[in-house]
């Protein structure tokens, strides 16, 4: 719950009757609040048809952005891929013959495809919604019973999370990276059983429970607080996580999630379980990954998994902030345009030549990652403006891109913003939040009828997170009278 604002943030935020010259009613408000004497601060509003400047504030300051830098990835993706583009994981069967014995083998290969939304739990209701179409064409192609190998094939992109993400972040679900071959999200649940306030959370399982056979986990975590505030660490690709911090007390099965290793090990072993079920694989089957290939031409494609159209992708990295379609989207157009392995540094190459090449002036941009994990991460609010009204004047682009940003009062990360002012249902914006980083950037509807582009950034503050949502709230509602 957010706590009720307290008598002496009234006396700094007096109630204002939202009139024309409400926004610089707020921003001396601002200058004025202790909370703030150390911040960094930007805005800029612009209109959204003609990109002409409406109203800003340090917009050519560059401030970390957190998950804002979405907009970036996002709307690049559209624009170098388009809105129909699809993943494509082929699946192959080829035989193999031992020089020695003689001997021959029946194998699969799946070449991965980056596919982010691959067995998601955005898409897929359950495992056999996924598994049945591959196991249908299978049978359908009379392939012999699956003796020697599955190999899956991860090397369209470096798997390889980026560089500036802390240790912090990288065990937890939000650090799940970018893989050739993801799998379910990439995460795995670690559940708990909490008692009572300020006693020890018993953890009572790992799901799925592949891997509670595989990992070790070190836990200490205590009863305490109303949200989950545990945090996992560990080595992205290492079976040895720790896990401290608090959860909810008297709470069973409690779910905190962590980043999965190996994705693609953890599909080829589901799949070995579905093949051996329906008769088409053996027991003994070898399970391996490999991160570079070349098909030799005896292989036979005897299955495509087509993902989800890229619109429904981008709706979901924007309306659910999530990291791990983030950076895959960004490796993605990275090997797209420079026709090589997908890595986040082709990946920001790709970004930055895109809106550079459609007229930005990308100066101020210096990107570290896809998602906006990256503290290492910074933008200016004029650029965030400026591209968000490019992609407005964009018909191809804007319907999908539009459709993913949270509704102000209504959806996602916006639920509880502007409820019961002119803004609710008229704003729609991507949200970010990291430690003392808070921003927002979309399209509103004034009270006038204009329609505006707007970003705020805000950096370094000295108040808790959602006493610094209520204060910016207060900007946002603002920019509806402008």
């Amino acid at each position: 719950m957010i706590k009720p604002t307290s008598f002496f943030s009234l006396l700094l935020f007096p109630i204002l009757s939202y009139t024309q010259s409400n926004i610089e009613a707020v921003l001396e408000s601002f200058k004025k609040d202790k909370d703030l004497i150390h911040a960094t601060y930007s805005f800029c509003v612009l209109e959204a048809q003609t990109g002409k400047t409406v109203k800003e504030y340090n917009s050519e300051i560059a401030l970390i952005p957190a998950s804002t830098m979405k907009i970036m990835t996002t709307s690049a993706a559209l624009g170098i891929l388009g809105k129909d583009y699809t993943y494509k994981t082929n699946f192959y069967t080829f035989t193999k013959t031992d020089s020695a014995s003689g001997t021959s083998t029946n194998n699969l290969l799946i070449k991965g495809s980056g596919d982010p939304s691959f067995n998601s739990s955005y898409f897929y209701n359950s495992d056999g919604d996924f598994f049945n179409p591959i196991l249908e064409k299978i049978k359908a192609k009379n392939i012999k019973k699956i003796n020697g190998s599955i190999t899956a094939d991860i090397s369209y992109f470096n798997n390889t999370i980026p560089s500036t993400w802390i240790w912090g972040d990288i065990g937890n679900y939000f650090g799940a990276g970018a893989n050739g071959l993801s799998y379910r999200d990439n995460k795995f649940s670690i559940l708990y059983n909490s008692g009572a306030l300020n006693t020890s959370a018993e953890l009572e399982s790992i799901s799925p429970n592949y891997f509670a056979k595989k990992m070790t986990i070190q836990s200490n975590v205590i009863s305490a607080g109303t949200e989950d505030d545990a945090f996992v660490f560990g080595d992205p690709n290492g079976c040895s996580r720790k896990v401290t911090g608090t959860i909810p007390p008297n709470k069973t099965h409690y779910e905190v999630e962590a980043e999965m290793p190996e994705p693609a090990l953890y599909f080829e072993n589901q799949l070995q379980s579905e093949l051996q079920k329906n008769n088409l694989a053996t027991a003994d089957v070898k399970l391996l990954t490999i991160e570079q290939t070349t098909l030799k031409g005896n292989e036979q494609l005897v299955y495509t998994h087509q993902s989800p159209k890229l619109e429904k992708i981008v709706y979901y990295t924007n309306i659910k902030s999530n990291n791990h379609y983030a950076e895959s989207l960004l490796n993605t157009i990275g090997a797209a345009k420079s026709k090589k392995q997908g890595t986040t540094s082709n990946g920001v190459d790709a970004v930055k030549n895109y809106w550079e090449g459609r007229g930005i002036d990308v100066s101020g941009l210096h990107m570290a990652d896809g998602s906006g994990l990256s503290r290492a991460n910074t933008i200016t609010t004029k650029i965030q403006a400026t591209v968000l009204s490019k992609i407005y004047r964009d018909s191809l682009m804007y319907p999908a891109f539009n459709a993913s940003l949270p509704i102000a009062g209504k959806n996602g990360s916006m639920t509880s913003l502007c409820k019961g002012t002119f803004a609710e249902n008229n704003m729609r914006a991507k949200t970010g939040y990291i430690n003392r980083a808070r921003g927002y950037c979309g399209y509103v509807k004034t009270k006038s009828g204009k329609e505006l582009a707007f970003a705020v950034l805000f950096n370094n503050y000295d108040c808790s997170p959602k006493e610094m949502k209520l204060k910016i709230e207060k900007l946002l509602v603002a920019i509806t009278d402008l």
